[in-house]
């Protein structure tokens, strides 16, 4: 399928590609109740096909009325190209010592960067591909973990001071039916992969460099009724990696499998058609601080949604969806990555990528409030959502600093 932006957009499960870069960073000191809150980067994807950039915005507004504010632009030196609704383009350093952010530039085959003290570009990196491609990001203290598209390899790279990066070796990586790496995500000695071909993988990184589990598989949801698992997290004990699905038509559907052996276990399935958990996209998953909510986007319908999650058991129960997002279908077609302001309880504030339209529209960040009522919730648009990113109309996932503490 073609885009209207003429760019290849969706591949046969649904997954969007999208020029893309990086944009960066909101910087903020909010009271919420009277707890003053920590200073928070929001790192969105720019995907310019030149020079690729950061967009810095600050966090501010009221508890009732949250909003988003640029701050500054930062030139990462490489080139943007398309992403994922899924795919992690952009990733924190979980380390007290440096504050650093790191950017996909899939057009030159390089990850570039950020130190997010001084918000300016710390260099360049290359991996072993040569290979032009979206590339997914996931990082620890220690090691930044880049899935090259194109080749078909997660690269191992080794973080060192100044927030530059050693490149370390590469790992074969490929679905069964011959996918590519989508979404990835990473907790202690596991790293966790959804193919968008039906297949998953866990890969072991106590020594740095990743080595596969053996325990490649395909979900429950893809042989059950075709979903394909595209989005991921893990829980903060490890127990648990949960896979968000995109669908043969719009419903809900996360899957989760128990990893506490070290291995993907067959996944439990979550929704799924006529089980009614909602009609927003829920092919980007993520835990709220307090892991009681998984929040839900990646897709066109243009809503987002939550699912209530019991971190002892690992299961997954029905829970809200937003309205229609502002704009939706003129603005922009579709939404991206998420993630929360706060870092702990259910994160308060819900921020969401939205893909600009390709015609000269600019992307945005959607901005909710998120409330529950023992075994309700709500999502809610803020007044002055979304926040315009007008670097970029393909901009598809976002993150936060500092990072969700698991």
């Amino acid at each position: 399928m073609r885009a209207i932006w003429g760019r290849e957009m969706r591949s046969s499960s649904g997954r969007l590609l999208a020029a893309t870069g990086i944009a960066a960073a909101a910087l903020t000191l909010v009271s919420f109740g009277g707890t003053m809150a920590a200073t928070h980067y929001v790192i969105t994807d720019d995907a310019q096909p030149g020079t690729n950039t950061a967009t810095v915005y600050v966090a501010g507004g009221t508890e009732s009325n949250p909003k988003l504010s640029q701050k500054k632009v930062v030139d990462t030196g490489g080139q943007g190209l398309g992403g994922f609704f899924a795919a992690p383009d952009v990733a924190v350093l979980r380390d007290s010592q440096q504050q650093c952010a790191y950017v996909a530039d899939g057009g030159s085959s390089d990850v570039a960067g950020i130190s997010l003290a001084t918000l300016k570009a710390t260099g360049r990196f290359n991996g072993s591909s040569g290979d032009q491609g979206e590339i997914s990001l996931a990082a620890s203290s220690q090691y930044l973990y880049a899935d090259f598209y194109n080749s078909n390899t997660i690269a191992t790279f080794k973080v060192t001071s100044g927030c530059k990066l050693e490149f370390v070796g590469d790992t074969s990586a490929v679905g069964l039916n011959g996918g590519s790496v989508d979404g990835m995500a990473l907790h202690g000695d596991i790293l966790v992969v959804a193919y968008a071909d039906g297949s998953i993988e866990s890969f072991n990184v106590s020594k740095g460099i990743a080595v596969s589990n053996g325990d490649e598989q395909f979900s429950t949801g893809s042989k059950h009724d075709g979903g394909t698992p595209t989005g991921v997290d893990i829980s903060s004990d490890g127990h648990y990696a949960i896979f968000g699905d995109a669908t043969p038509r719009v419903y809900v559907e996360v899957e989760v499998s128990d990893i506490f052996s070290g291995k993907l276990a067959p996944t439990v399935e979550y929704g799924g058609p006529g089980k009614h958990f909602g009609s927003e996209d829920s092919q980007v998953v993520r835990l709220s601080p307090d892991e009681s909510l998984i929040y839900l986007s990646g897709g066109y319908t243009g809503k987002v949604g939550a699912l209530f999650f019991d971190k002892n058991t690992g299961t997954v129960s029905k829970g809200c969806e937003s309205k229609t997002l502002r704009g939706h279908a003129i603005h922009f077609v579709g939404t991206g990555g998420n993630a929360t302001e706060l870092t702990i309880g259910i994160g308060k504030v819900l921020w969401v990528a939205e893909v600009g339209g390709g015609d000269g529209l600019p992307s945005s960040i959607g901005i909710l409030e998120v409330s529950v009522n023992g075994s309700q919730c709500t999502l809610t648009e803020a007044k002055d959502s979304p926040a315009s990113d007008a670097k970029t109309t393909f901009m598809t996932s976002i993150t936060a600093y500092p990072p969700r503490g698991f």
